[in-house]
């Protein structure tokens, strides 16, 4: 059974006047407060081809309010698929939601990504002694804070929540299976893998 919006009303309240009222099209001071200790977001793009989210971390406040209705923040190396920046050659909406560890709060911004060059912006941006190759520049449709029922849901902050590696099959596993690599290789491209997501970050 497909619901339209109708139906979804009939299933849900209506969000209260605070939360309708706290979405804002611009940053205020406390977002910016926010984004100063902020070291993680999901940036979720899309385009023709599809959607796609992925992770952007950095040291707090690596993601810069420029204006009251500007953010920027750096591209660093990931797997070079680089889908979110392909995506904003043909799609300039973003979402970006922020998470801040130990915190049971969200902060979501959405609005209009385009990719910078400018060597000032790159230059300040700089982390670790490295500049990036590009920048994303966001301007702001909406700013808004987002509860943080999910967080205490999954225990995420808790620390008996926390995943055994062993649980799960390793980077090396995974990668021996869809590349058919010998299972003796399994160790070299953890170690690798580990060596790589831990020291070479920028």
């Amino acid at each position: 059974m497909s619901l339209n919006a109708a139906d979804l009303d009939q299933l849900y309240q209506a969000p209260s006047d605070a939360i309708v009222k706290g979405v804002m099209p611009r940053l205020l001071p406390f977002h910016i407060a926010y984004l100063k200790v902020a070291s993680f977001f999901c940036l979720a793009t899309g385009s023709s081809e599809g959607l796609d989210a992925s992770p952007r971390g950095g040291e707090p406040g690596f993601v810069r309010a420029l204006d009251e209705k500007t953010v920027a923040f750096a591209d660093w190396p990931g797997n070079n698929r680089i889908a979110s920046l392909r995506n904003l050659t043909d799609d300039d909406r973003v979402g970006m939601l922020f998470l801040f560890p130990g915190l049971e709060v969200f902060m979501r911004i959405n609005g209009r990504g385009a990719i910078s060059t400018a060597p000032g912006l790159l230059a300040n941006l700089a982390e670790g002694g490295r500049s990036p190759k590009t920048a994303i520049v966001v301007h702001l449709d909406e700013v808004l804070f987002h509860c943080g029922k999910a967080i205490n849901r999954a225990k995420l902050w808790s620390e008996d929540a926390r995943l055994d590696r062993r649980s799960v099959p390793s980077l090396g596993e995974m990668k021996a299976v869809m590349t058919g690599d010998a299972p003796a290789k399994v160790q070299t491209m953890d170690d690798a893998y580990y060596q790589a997501v831990r020291n070479n970050l920028y």
